[in-house]
């Protein structure tokens, strides 16, 4: 037998009497309870008359609510009018009001629990073919989370006022960190000057065609925002990243250890080839060691789970930042996972507007690699377009940001003519100079900036992009 549900019948009645004696204390309240956090059937309508007719600007007393309650069965059960007003009489002052208002909703979230676990209970016991116990976690797991957000990703409308601020506080931190930076720095200065970094709740689409080097630059991100990581007091006074982040790295294509050796070779400065073969001599093998230790403190955590369902992508997520935080999420890559669609197309939609939903109700930026069509090999300049995302429609449309990775290099590579044709070998080596070790991310679309391209470094040795020297640097430093 179910025993009594917590509740607080005097806090409720005492609140209600500060509501009937003070409009205005309704003001104070609203923002944290409504009609349903109150247990007691009776007091929910009232307070709900009481919120009607305050929101229209009309007196709510224990008169004015008399004509609207004449007939309600569960006030005349507590003796009708005079209920009402011994409501009035035993009203808490309006100082209190809050107090008692968090009181009722705790105590409407511990009812809603006991509620939620009973649910969870009953499911489990009943054998049904169409609920597997994974589902059911994944439905516990989402059940929580929203109770748990509960009054802070359901903001409904805010004033412009409010809006603003925020605003104006993003353009300080911006011009607190030296100008070009709202976001994440992606460690990248070119990068973050054309993006001002990576925002909270926007979805980057990081697309490539293979070897172009889509997993090196989200790895090589994911290194930069997780080593940069500094805990302490945000702007808006709560507790959290002051620079760099927590990243949690979805790899559908590739082991948490292959991820991990990239990332130590990156760091480590030894080719990732010498390491999954051990070939290192003792100088490099104490460069790994040490690399290896200063990573420990490094909070990236690596999710290598195929094919996982969109669903289960974001429960893992919102656990993530439940338990350890979570500031970037980077999904390797878009087409691995699973939606229920039976189209693929409508799949792909699916999944691109998990990604973007993801984004926006954990408030982080997501970084989502993707496929791109063989079209681009077809073509005589390779650098890709929009139109080269595959199943591209909703992929372009979700997407805050979609940027191309592309090496010229690569392709200049195997256009190398024979040993034996030595006008065109140089030629070639002529051609191949200048595109040695670059890299280009295009900018296909961006919501708020501009589109373009950034020059990058690229060390294939160590699948490590950086930032490239201009002419101008170099000639800096040759006067110096």
């Amino acid at each position: 037998m179910q025993g009594i549900l917590p509740h607080h019948i005097e806090a409720e009645q005492q609140l209600l009497g500060a509501i009937l004696t003070n409009n205005d204390v309704y003001d104070r309240v609203a923002s944290i309870i409504t009609a349903t956090h109150f247990y007691e059937p009776v007091h929910q309508r009232i307070y709900e008359i009481a919120a009607a007719r305050i929101a229209k600007n009309a007196l709510a007393s224990p008169v004015t609510l008399k004509a609207f309650m004449e007939d309600d069965e569960g006030l005349k059960e507590l003796g009708g009018a005079a209920y009402l007003a011994r409501l009035a009489g035993a009203a808490i002052s309006s100082f209190a009001a809050r107090d008692y208002a968090q009181m009722i909703y705790d105590l409407a979230i511990r009812r809603e629990l006991i509620r939620l676990g009973e649910d969870i209970s009953a499911k489990a016991a009943k054998v049904d073919i169409s609920s597997e116990p994974k589902e059911q976690i994944i439905e516990a797991e989402q059940s929580l989370y929203k109770l748990g957000e509960a009054g802070q990703a359901d903001t409904g409308f805010q004033s412009f006022l409010k809006a603003v601020t925020g605003a104006v506080q993003n353009a300080n931190a911006a011009y607190e960190r030296g100008g070009g930076m709202a976001g994440v720095s992606t460690g990248l200065v070119d990068l973050d000057k054309k993006m001002g970094g990576l925002h909270p709740s926007d979805l980057i689409i990081l697309a490539g065609r293979p070897s172009m080097g889509k997993t090196s630059l989200a790895t090589n991100i994911a290194f930069n925002v997780a080593k940069a990581y500094k805990r302490g007091l945000k702007p808006d006074g709560s507790e959290g990243a002051v620079d760099g982040g927590v990243v949690g790295f979805f790899s559908l294509e590739m082991s948490a250890e292959q991820l991990a050796s990239r990332i130590l070779a990156e760091a480590a400065e030894i080719s990732s080839h010498k390491i999954r073969q051990g070939d290192m001599d003792e100088s490099e093998f104490r460069r790994l060691v040490q690399a290896a230790k200063d990573l420990e403190a490094c909070p990236l955590y690596i999710d290598d789970t195929p094919a996982l369902p969109i669903s289960q992508l974001a429960a893992r997520a919102r656990r993530l930042k439940r338990t350890h935080g979570l500031d970037v999420l980077i999904i390797d890559y878009l087409q691995l996972c699973r939606g229920t669609a039976e189209n693929r197309v409508n799949e792909i939609g699916e999944i691109s507007m998990g990604m973007k939903a993801i984004a926006k109700e954990l408030n982080i930026p997501v970084i989502a690699l993707s496929q791109l069509s063989r079209q681009v090999e077809n073509r005589d300049d390779k650098r890709p377009q929009l139109s080269d995302l595959r199943e591209s429609g909703s992929i372009e449309q979700d997407a805050d940001v979609v940027m191309f990775v592309y090496r010229e290099e690569y392709y200049k590579e195997r256009e190398k003519p024979g040993d034996h044709e030595l006008d065109k070998i140089a030629l070639w080596q002529e051609e191949m100079a200048p595109l040695y070790g670059k890299a280009e991310v295009i900018l296909g679309k961006q919501r708020h900036g501009p589109i373009g391209i950034v020059d990058l470094s690229f060390e294939a040795k160590y699948t490590r992009f950086g930032n490239l020297v201009k002419d101008y640097q170099q000639g800096h430093e040759q006067a110096f």
